[in-house]
């Protein structure tokens, strides 16, 4: 071998090992360690490998403790490059941070969600009804919750009981874990009433007073306090009250009745009608009734009292026996005057209002 060729290759060898050095220098350059300005973790504490790229193995050295869960905390550069050199991790690239914010990462439990879930779990239990219908007072505030991130099960109930004496329940709900740790346990216990929708009074009414719009609200009321009786608002609007009623009472059906058509004392007509004839004559009403009931009224022609059918407002009808038809063979009996077809001849020689229905 000759001495050009021998500095030849001794010359090659020599720029192979510069640039495999150079190389190594970059390397070294890339894997630096690099500080993060945000930091998101699902641990209760705060790693190396959290806190800055390129961690190498001291990545899951932990350094700090996690703040709570859902919550960000703050820890300063400074500390934090101070902390990295007490475990040999040096030349760490900050790029000016200033400092770090921490986000602790977590599952949310609105407090609605519980009670919901609660309610649901209860449902048709003991004598109960529909979750929808449920009051719940627990014995602790339920607030929202936050689990760790690692619980990303359903909330399922795995135990729940209801006195029906009491009122009282306990339920107990069982959440899946990601982590294959053990499933977390929620317990939640206090009293649970059944409710149903009920027409309330906004002010006091009187006895035999007509309920308007304005008169009537509607809130939810234990059904124990109202039993099936309850009224709608629909149904208790444009009823009359039977009795005194207190504002804020809830309406029952029986407390209820249609409104008169006819009061005591009123001037009303009295409506007589047969076959083929329609005669209406004045009258006063001896007492109150709604429609459909049977009142007495003094017929103010005849100054006799007779019985009618309220159907309408001021208006009661008086019924008139049809013509009995008997055999030719028999001797017809004299006809009688009966008090339902005396107006009809007094209407002859007095005011009143006759007409001949078309045959």
């Amino acid at each position: 071998m000759t001495t050009a060729l021998r500095s030849l290759l001794l010359a090659t060898a020599l720029l192979a090992t510069a640039t495999a050095a150079l190389g190594q220098t970059r390397d070294d350059v890339i894997a630096s360690p690099v500080l993060r300005p945000n930091v998101t973790v699902s641990s209760d504490v705060v790693r190396i490998g959290d806190v800055i790229d390129n961690a190498g193995p001291a990545a899951q050295t932990a350094i700090y403790r996690a703040p709570d869960l859902g919550t960000v905390g703050t820890l300063s550069a400074a500390k934090i490059i101070a902390a990295l050199r007490a475990h040999q991790v040096i030349g760490v690239d900050t790029r000016n941070i200033q400092d770090v914010t921490i986000t602790r990462l977590s599952r949310s439990l609105d407090s609605k969600e519980i009670e919901n879930q609660v309610a649901q779990a209860l449902e048709r239990r003991n004598g109960l009804g529909e979750a929808a219908n449920l009051s719940l007072t627990f014995d602790r505030d339920v607030q929202s919750l936050q689990l760790d991130a690692s619980n990303s099960g359903a909330l399922e109930p795995v135990s729940a009981r209801f006195d029906s004496r009491s009122g009282r329940f306990d339920v107990t709900f069982s959440i899946g874990n990601d982590a294959n740790a053990p499933a977390t346990k929620l317990r939640f216990t206090g009293i649970a009433v059944e409710t149903v929708e009920a027409a309330v009074l906004a002010r006091g009414v009187d006895s035999k007073e007509v309920l308007k719009s304005s008169d009537v609200i509607v809130e939810r009321r234990p059904k124990a306090e109202v039993g099936n009786d309850v009224a709608s608002r629909d149904r208790a609007v444009g009823m009359q009250a039977r009795r005194q009623l207190r504002a804020g009472q809830a309406l029952r059906v029986s407390d209820l009745t249609k409104p008169d058509l006819v009061t005591r004392d009123q001037a009303v007509t009295l409506v007589y009608e047969s076959a083929g004839l329609y005669l209406t004559i004045r009258g006063k009403a001896m007492e109150g009734g709604t429609e459909g009931d049977v009142v007495n009224v003094l017929n103010l022609q005849s100054k006799r009292t007779v019985s009618g059918v309220v159907v309408g407002r001021g208006q009661v009808a008086v019924s008139v026996p049809g013509p009995r038809l008997t055999p030719a063979a028999e001797t017809p009996a004299p006809a009688k005057t009966s008090e339902a077809t005396a107006p009809v001849a007094v209407a002859i020689n007095e005011p009143a209002s006759v007409s001949r229905k078309a045959e």
